[in-house]
This record gives structure tokens, C-alpha cells and sequence, in this order.
């Protein structure tokens, strides 16, 4: 029997920890004939990358900037990507090109381990494909108003289109202002870079900002100053790496139609991450 490849695609990709999570899970399942890798693609490769791949192909996972330009190149997609108009998981079947985004169940799944289910006066930081996951999990968990913070709202016209696909009510304001503004949040989602929101954390450390739970989907380094601010004042936090552990779960599922050994993944991440930081 052929061996089966399944492959994540991005650009930059060398950085990324879905081989390791993907290949525990092989092994735990006893897939040993399965192989998983990691390969440097942009928007501008994405058709050919795609033309390129055989039988022996199962399926990819996606990362920036490909999860809005996979979308026509698929020959069908699950309402859910459609709906947020992302797509980070592409199955390979029959020679069709099946989408679907497993971003949105990997926060919710994340965040009900949290206990973090049930906010109202929510927030989220940034416009982009995270985003927009974030507020189709938001949905899902019941969050009946969300506030959409960015930088110039503008940019915020792609996310507004998702969510009116989506049926949320959304209100946009600029950061930082309109952060602060909201005076204490249930739950606060960050989405953007560690480095933008840097910022922030100082709010949080001189009381001008509060939050009750803060999820920040970045992972490595881990904490970031946003996680690390909003710890020390109290809130309970989630970090970006179980979006990521649950969403390649899921992922998993998709590609071999076998339950993933969830814990297995993370502590094989956890291992990569250790492994990374001791090299560094």
C-alpha cells in the first residue's frame, strides 16, 4: 500500500508546531505509513502547489496567508469556512478539494476547558482571518454583542461581512481607546501580534484596562506581555497553543476519520516547544 502525506502550507512555515502534533497523532493511531510535513508555499503558489498533488495526498492544513486565497480553489466548502470566508483545512478526496475551518471549533473547544463560555461584554482584538474565526466561536458560545478593536476601522470592513453572514451584532471601535473604554471585560480575545499588543498589557498593569478572561492566540514565546499582564492582575488566560492543539485535532479527525488522541498532540507540542527554546 502507498504511503499517505498530509502536509501543512504557509509562508513563513518553519516555525510551524503542526508537524509535531500530526505525526504524535499518527503514531498513537498506529497510522505508521502516514507522513507529515512542513512546506513553504505563498498566495502566489498556492494553484500550482495544489495541481500538483496525487492520490497518495490526504489533505493540508493551512496557515497565513492562505486561508482566504485557498477559498476558489476549492471545489467545495463547508458553510462554516464559507461563512467566515477561511478555510484552514483542505481534505483530498476523489480528486476534489473539500474545505473547512477547524480554527473555530479549536477555540471553542479551548475555551469551555477554560470554563470561559458563558461571557457578554466581549472583545476582540483585530480584523483578520483569526478574527474572524473568533467570532463564529463566539457564536457558538452564546455571546449575544461582540466589539471589534483595531487600529484603523477600515480594515475592519472584511470582518464586518463575515459577520453579518454569521448573524452577530458587531461594533468597531479603535484601539486603544475604545478598548479602555469598555471598562471591564468578560472576556477579551486577542488575535493580533505580541508585539502590537504590548501596548495593552501595560494598561492591564496599571488597572486602566481589566478583563476577567483573556485569551491570546499567540503561543511561542510564551507568556506574551499581554498573557503576562493579564495573569498578574488576576484574569484567568488562555493561551493561543489549545486553539492550536484542538483545532489539529480536529484536523486529524477530518484527514483519517479516527478519533485524535488530543493529549498525545499537546504533550508532543510541548516537547517541540522545549526543544526549540533549548536550541535558541
Amino acid at each position: 500500500m502507498a504511503a499517505t502525506r498530509a502536509a501543512v502550507l504557509g509562508s513563513p512555515i518553519a516555525h510551524s508546531l503542526s508537524p509535531a502534533l500530526h505525526t504524535a497523532a499518527y503514531r498513537a493511531l498506529g497510522l505508521t505509513d502516514w507522513s507529515y510535513e512542513a512546506i513553504e508555499c505563498d498566495e502566489a503558489g498556492l494553484p500550482g502547489l495544489l495541481g500538483s498533488l496525487g492520490p497518495e495526498w490526504a489533505g493540508l492544513s493551512l496557515t497565513m496567508p492562505l486561508k482566504r486565497a485557498v477559498l476558489p480553489l476549492l471545489d467545495r466548502a463547508e458553510p462554516l469556512a464559507t461563512a467566515v470566508a477561511a478555510a484552514n483545512t483542505v481534505i483530498l478526496a476523489d480528486g476534489r478539494r473539500l474545505g473547512y475551518n477547524t480554527d473555530v471549533a479549536g477555540l471553542v473547544e479551548a475555551m469551555r476547558e477554560a470554563g470561559a463560555t458563558s461571557a457578554r461584554n466581549v472583545i476582540v482584538l483585530g480584523a483578520g482571518a483569526t478574527a474572524c474565526s473568533a467570532l463564529a466561536a463566539l457564536r457558538e458560545t452564546g455571546a449575544s454583542q461582540v466589539t471589534v478593536a483595531v487600529r484603523a476601522q477600515p480594515r475592519a470592513a472584511p470582518l464586518l461581512a463575515v459577520a453579518a453572514r454569521l448573524g452577530v451584532p458587531v461594533h468597531v471601535t479603535e484601539l486603544p481607546a475604545g478598548l479602555v473604554a469598555g471598562g471591564r471585560w468578560d472576556l477579551l480575545i486577542s488575535t493580533i501580534p505580541a508585539a502590537a499588543a504590548s501596548g495593552l498589557a501595560d494598561l492591564i498593569t496599571t488597572g486602566t484596562l481589566a478583563a476577567a478572561v483573556v485569551v491570546d492566540v499567540g503561543y511561542d514565546p510564551w507568556p506574551t506581555p499581554l498573557a503576562a499582564a493579564a495573569t498578574a492582575s488576576g484574569a484567568a488566560v488562555i493561551s493561543g497553543y489549545e486553539m492550536l492543539v484542538h483545532q489539529a485535532a480536529r484536523q486529524v479527525e477530518l484527514m483519517t476519520g479516527r478519533p485524535a488522541p488530543v493529549a498525545t498532540m499537546r504533550a508532543a507540542g510541548l516537547a517541540e516547544l522545549d526543544r526549540r527554546r533549548n536550541i535558541r
